[in-house]
């Protein structure tokens, strides 16, 4: 009997096992016998058996044994085994900071009215819960009720609920669904045509051709090309109150690689804390001290919010010599060349009023929240204000991040207080005058998302509210207009009606109002697809741009509607002008971009000697900084997150509705009420965005 070969395999992978017990420390408490293997251990394990390299003399066309597959799908295993049995602990912390914060959080002031209208369904949906249980267990649901045969007093009231109900409450219910329906698959189809619009666009690369390109070349030293006609240019920086982001933004504008002379910076400072006046006021010194053009702005009497500053700015009499206006918000940094690939497009486009450039967010994976918005907004500009430039060269202004033409400002009737979407109303203005726009893709400006609940709802309360302002305001002059009928009708049935009103209309009637209300009605029902199918197309296409964000596609899809109440809200009070309708806050900042804008300037820098000094003396000594750092951490310490009522309220509704269709044996509809009333719990106990109790 030849005796038995030797086990190189095995020899090999002990080797490597050893190899890897030398090179890596151990705890104290670790036993010799690796009995037990770390997450570490594991992944180096899995890598080293699966990955490495064939040894030589191996024949190279032999598989992986099946000792190595089978270790594989055992360390798979026991990742997956580890996370469920982790589940339990996870869900009961979370359980434990709920009720730590429902019991000692802060409560929102929500809107009285859609507030008390909320609360009576809740009370509404609980008692029909009851009344419904109690039935099933009379055996009722199986062998309803006649109304003349009924014995006991609570079987009469449930044969007379049961006639109401079918004879009176369902039929205008299905129709008020039936209506909702139709209206999501007209936005639906306004959705796809978009997303067509935007794959054409790639398909034919189209993209707008700049007349005239400007050469790179040093301008630091204030000498320019007479044969490169360079246009005045006001760059202007609106602000209030923005201590953590106002040093990065006046860097990221003053080292514009502009001719110094060809440029003039305005810091439009309203802020009403004097601590950040002086801390501005010293930058803009600083700035000055260097040779840029910058001044510093504050009005005495702050009315008209951002409106207002920017109208005040542009009554200086030097503005006239300024042939372009590029704005700024507080948090945006754009790149150095941001001037030269944005101006050139004006040139042989004298009806060209607006170039708008892209957002890039510097903080997009902070959280689950800022993950979320990032889908939103890539959505916007790579599809809406991507297709809408090219194709009927109209789309909003974005208020930040653009360059106009002063002259279209002015022709225009120029900034107005009258709304809170002071951007939208120039750019609706300017539609109207027939002036064009234009958006660059792929030109990108740093800025920073809201990374709390508190912050986005209120930044979307403003952005929902503003255009319902606007077009009460302005519907008769669109039908009074000179512009094409087709236009008028872009404008008031796409633009306003249908993306502005619709969206939040049916949004929030549909799957948080009609929804619930079927399962106790059961007579009117919500086909699956409506529920189910359709919205998953429709976030799959919102996703598209965003393509790392697909994990994210079914809390996106839920999220979306638990923000339907605050847009629809929002909604209702700027079309009749209801509640805080017209209150401005601004969006609070965390200077997460900081880091960032650094790190860019640096490479941007790096061989210029003159911006290399600009560098170092932007960067304040370490005791500077640290205060600013201190001041920071002071007023986070300050902030605590809230309870938000109405969000409660609604997440009771929905999972009483939900606990309602299990009596009826409706499945999706119970998951989609199920899930969708976790993360109105979820959202209504400030538990998504940033966590700072």
């Amino acid at each position: 009997m030849s005796p038995r070969p030797p086990n190189y395999e095995f020899q090999e992978w002990w080797n490597r096992q050893r190899e890897w017990a030398l090179l890596s420390p151990k705890k104290p408490d670790e036993s010799s016998s690796g009995a037990f293997i770390s997450e570490a251990a594991a992944a180096s394990w899995s890598a080293v058996d699966l990955y490495a390299p064939i040894a030589e003399g191996r024949s190279k066309s032999r598989g992986r044994s099946a000792r190595q597959l089978s270790r594989h799908l055992f360390l798979v295993l026991l990742r997956a085994a580890v996370f469920l049995l982790s589940l339990p602990a996870r869900f009961l912390s979370l359980l434990l900071i709920a009720i730590r914060r429902a019991a000692s959080a802060p409560s929102d002031r929500p809107d009285n009215r859609l507030y008390r209208l909320i609360r009576a369904f809740l009370f509404l949906a609980v008692f029909l819960f009851f009344f419904e249980v109690a039935a099933y267990f009379k055996g009722w649901h199986f062998q309803p009720p006649s109304y003349a045969a009924s014995a006991e007093a609570l079987e009469f009231i449930y044969a007379r609920w049961l006639m109401v109900r079918a004879k009176y409450l369902a039929p205008p219910v299905q129709a008020m669904a039936n209506v909702c329906i139709i209206l999501f698959l007209v936005q639906s189809v306004d959705r796809i045509a978009l997303v067509l619009g935007c794959f054409w666009i790639k398909l034919r690369r189209l993209r707008p051709v700049i007349a005239v390109e400007y050469k790179d070349q040093d301008l630091e030293g204030g000498k320019v090309d007479v044969e490169e006609e360079y246009p005045m240019v006001l760059l202007q920086i609106p602000m209030c109150n923005e201590r953590e982001v106002y040093r990065q933004s006046i860097a990221a504008v003053c080292i514009q690689n502009w001719p110094r002379e060809k440029m003039l910076v305005q810091v439009l400072d309203d802020s009403d804390d004097l601590d950040v006046q002086l801390l501005i006021k010293a930058e803009v010194q600083k700035w000055q001290q260097k040779g840029v053009h910058i001044l510093y702005r504050h009005r005495l009497i702050r009315t008209g919010y951002k409106a207002g500053n920017l109208k005040s700015a542009m009554g200086c009499d030097y503005v006239k010599d300024c042939e372009f206006v590029a704005i700024f918000d507080a948090d945006f940094q754009p790149s150095p060349d941001f001037l030269k690939r944005t101006i050139p497009h004006f040139k042989g486009n004298d009806d060209l009023a607006l170039v708008q450039a892209r957002w890039i967010f510097v903080n997009k994976d902070e959280n689950l929240l800022t993950r979320l918005q990032n889908i939103n907004l890539s959505f916007h500009f790579e599809v809406e204000q991507q297709v809408n430039g090219i194709f009927i060269n109209f789309f909003g202004f974005n208020g930040t991040a653009g360059v106009w033409r002063i002259k279209a400002l002015q022709e225009s009737g120029g900034w107005l207080e009258r709304t809170t979407v002071e951007d939208m109303d120039i750019a609706v203005r300017a539609h109207l005058n027939g002036w064009k726009f234009m958006f660059l893709n792929d030109v990108k400006c740093l800025c920073e998302l809201p990374e709390s609940y508190a912050a986005y709802k209120k930044q979307q309360h403003r952005w929902h509210s503003g255009p319902m302002q606007l077009f009460r305001l302005c519907f008769v002059d669109i039908l009074r207009s000179k512009v094409s009928w087709a236009k008028k009708a872009n404008l008031i049935f796409l633009f306003f009606l249908l993306r502005k009103l619709i969206l939040p209309f049916y949004s929030f009637t549909l799957f948080c109002v009609i929804l619930p209300l079927t399962m106790f009605l059961p007579e009117a029902q919500l086909p699956a697809w409506v529920v189910c199918y359709v919205p998953g197309i429709m976030s799959v296409i919102n996703i598209l741009p965003a393509p790392r964000s697909f994990p994210f596609i079914v809390p996106y899809l839920l999220f979306e509607n638990t923000m339907s109440v605050t847009k629809f809200n929002a909604m209702i009070s700027g079309l009749f002008k209801l509640g805080s309708s017209y209150e401005w806050i601004v969006t609070k900042k965390l200077g997460r971009s900081s880091e960032a804008d650094l790190v860019a300037f640096v490479e941007d820098t790096e061989n210029r000697a003159e911006s290399r000094r600009i560098h170092k003396a932007s960067s304040d000594s370490g005791l500077a900084e640290l205060n600013r750092l201190e001041l920071t951490s002071k007023s986070r310490r300050n902030k605590r997150n809230r309870l938000y009522k109405t969000e409660l309220s609604l997440a009771f509704i929905l999972l009483t509705a939900s606990a309602r269709s299990l009596l009826s044996a409706q499945g999706i509809h119970f998951y989609f009420l199920l899930f969708q009333g976790i993360t109105f719990l979820l959202v209504g106990l400030d538990l998504i965005g940033e966590q700072v109790s």
